[in-house]
């Protein structure tokens, strides 16, 4: 029965291709169960049987014949323990089998390789995958017949998911544009169109999708049902797109013309039903927010990336905020961001601390908000979320300077802890654009110099050569070298001289290294000077003579009143201009309605009414009150007499009548 087992599985591994797997399995397996063979015989049929269970998708299956076997099973096995450990999500042991098969030092098979690149692709590790993807490309006398689209279609997948983690810097500026070849099969052209679309470019996406679905639909290589599988990421990709050019008939269209049975893969599912839900959520929030929450649990190895569930937990959070979840949504952040003891900066939590802040504040905005935000950023000072939103508040009622002092106390808090946690999160990219964003608004520029080089300095200690550390010393550089300090030019070098370590053939970091040192150390400058262009070819095309003759254009200040005289030539004639300007006419006075020329005007009109001579007081008062009025009359003098007993006092009319007379009267005697 073992001699027969055998003969037939040798029988079957002689033959060109072998079509039926389980066929297979079921021979590997009794040669092996019938142990009467050795050596190299045993190795065989073991290794067809892992072979025969990859498969039939039997990844389980295959992981625990190979731990059976013992370790010479699992040494020869190990591209495909690394495959298997790869399809059932166990990222981190196909990465270690990887690592003991020499991948890293390039002493592996090609085939590794591949597993490796699918490894880190799956592990969000996108620099690398691309990077392995290049070599094997580069590498091509050891390559098989078609592998070559292959590992296109692999790179540009990277290259979109490195763009969509915000690592432009990462893909080659050759590899950041679709080539011809990339519009010759729908994967490619998916994944071109899907690289415009992490960068904004729906227009250009459009038309790469459109192609994409045009070539899946008339390929001959897959069956009906295949294509249907192929055809619905394009379908998904295409609503969302025209959902963000605002074509909303066309993408409520596509989405109708998916059909979810057909999709196998429910990452692929969720994101077909979660932008089904805009145009409910516009309409009826507490609808899409049910339905938000029916959407189906992703499990296993067919799980989203992180871009897409950050993407997913903020549409939930902004339906709940819309269907009036404040109280929840600001205890879960309140739990959660309570904890950090070091600002955290991944999307996700920072996400949380906005929607936590819009919880707290109900969706409103204003000075009121602010002023209850304030309190709660004493309880939370490492959430960043909550932080940026008081600032953006700030903003939006014009109020800088107290946005610019609550950044600052946020930054002193962080160099005061002094670790290398709290330092990473000083000055991390998106804050130290924002710190320099708000000093420019404010013309502070000495304040954004500072900024920039403490930012650059810290980086420039840190291993890493690319991400922050580039995007922070190529800002600094290019900022210092506005100032005319000579130690500020030093430091503006020595970022130059840390992005081309990077990227040597860095045109911008050259011509800035040489700008920053041309006067002060030119044994920096000479090596780089060919590799500029010269100024001959710069200043190629310019007439100088004609600029010196056009003199300098002085423009007016803003605000500033020009000159109201008459200009003239040189013969002292007004200019042509001003000498075909036309009179102006005068203007026509306006006379009131009831304006009659043929009477007299009233010569008081301009006196008070009071003070006319035709003025009557009505009433006794009145006529009393005209009596004693001052204008033209006889002013009456009176004095204040004190009643005795302190009873008061009483105004009285002095006696007298003209000149003194009165007062020289003698008194009259007692009778």
């Amino acid at each position: 029965m073992a001699d027969s087992a055998v003969a037939a599985l040798n029988s079957l591994l002689r033959e060109a291709s072998i079509d039926d797997h389980a066929e297979a399995l079921e021979l590997a397996t009794a040669a092996v169960r019938s142990n009467k063979i050795q050596g190299p015989d045993l190795a065989s049929a073991q290794h067809t049987r892992v072979v025969a269970l990859l498969k039939l998708d039997r990844y389980d299956d295959a992981l625990r014949v190979i731990a059976e076997g013992g370790d010479a099973v699992e040494e020869d096995c190990s591209f495909e323990k690394a495959y298997a450990l790869y399809k059932t999500g166990h990222l981190e042991g196909a990465e270690a089998v990887l690592q003991k098969t020499g991948v890293d030092t390039g002493k592996s098979q090609r085939g590794l390789k591949h597993v490796a690149g699918q490894v880190a692709y799956r592990s969000e590790k996108f620099d690398r995958a691309a990077a392995i993807y290049r070599d094997l490309r580069d590498d091509a006398e050891d390559s098989n017949y078609g592998e070559e689209n292959d590992l296109r279609i692999n790179l540009t997948a990277a290259d979109a998911q490195l763009q969509w983690q915000g690592k432009e810097w990462a893909v080659p500026e050759e590899e950041k544009q679709p080539a011809r070849e990339d519009l010759e099969a729908f994967e490619t052209a998916y994944n071109a169109a899907c690289i415009c679309i992490s960068r904004g470019d729906y227009t250009k996406a459009s038309v790469l999708l459109k192609r994409s679905r045009d070539l899946c639909e008339a390929t001959e290589d897959l069956d009906e049902d295949e294509k249907k599988t192929e055809l619905v990421p394009i379908l998904v990709q295409q609503a969302y797109v025209f959902t963000k050019l605002g074509k909303l008939d066309e993408a409520l269209s596509l989405q109708n013309a998916i059909n979810l049975s057909d999709v196998s893969e429910t990452s692929t599912k969720v994101v077909a039903q979660t932008n089904q839900l805009l145009p409910k959520a516009t309409e009826n929030p507490f609808i899409a927010e049910r339905l938000a929450r029916a959407l189906p649990k992703i499990t296993g190895n067919d799980r989203l990336f992180e871009f897409q569930g950050a993407a997913l937990q903020r549409n939930r959070n902004i339906i709940d905020l819309q269907a009036q979840k404040f109280e929840g949504k600001e205890n879960t952040a309140s739990r959660l961001l309570s904890k950090n003891q070091v600002p955290d900066l991944s999307v996700s939590k920072v996400e949380l601390g906005v929607v936590g802040a819009a919880a707290a504040t109900k969706l409103a905005d204003g000075k009121p908000s602010v002023r209850a935000l304030l309190p709660i950023l004493e309880k939370r000072p490492n959430d960043v979320g909550l932080l940026l939103t008081i600032i953006q508040l700030y903003i939006q009622i014009d109020t800088l300077p107290p946005a610019i002092l609550l950044l600052e106390k946020f930054f002193t808090r962080l160099e005061e802890a002094s670790t290398p946690e709290h330092a990473d999160a000083r000055f991390a990219p998106g804050l130290v654009a924002l710190a320099v964003s708000l000093y420019r608004s404010q013309n502070r520029q000495r304040d954004v110099r500072n900024e920039l080089a403490k930012a650059a300095a810290h980086w420039r200690n840190k291993t890493e050569s690319s991400g922050a550390g580039a995007s922070i010393a190529r800002e600094a550089g290019i900022e210092l070298l506005r100032s005319t300090h000579p130690s500020d030019l030093v430091t503006a070098g020595e970022a130059f001289e840390q992005i081309l370590s990077a990227q040597p053939g860095d045109r911008t970091a050259t011509a800035g290294l040489v700008a920053s040192y041309a006067t002060t150390d030119f044994s920096k400058v000479e090596p780089h000077l060919e590799s500029l262009p010269p100024v001959e070819k710069l200043t190629q095309g310019v007439d100088v003579n004609s600029l010196i003759e056009a003199g300098v254009a002085m423009l007016t200040p803003p605000g500033s009143q020009q000159s109201k005289k008459r200009k003239f030539d040189e013969d002292g004639a007004a200019p042509e201009k001003e000498k075909q300007q036309p009179a102006k006419k005068p203007r026509k006075r306006k006379l009131p309605k009831n304006y009659d020329p043929t009477k007299k005007p009233d010569p008081e009109r301009w006196l008070p009414l009071r003070d006319r001579s035709t003025y009557r007081p009505k009433g006794k008062k009145g006529k009393k009150r005209a009596q004693e009025a001052t204008q033209g009359g006889v002013v009456k003098e009176e004095e204040t007499l004190e009643l005795a007993g302190g009873a008061g006092s009483v105004k009285v009319e002095k006696a007298g009548g003209g000149g003194g007379g009165a007062n020289k009267k003698k008194k009259k005697g007692k009778k």
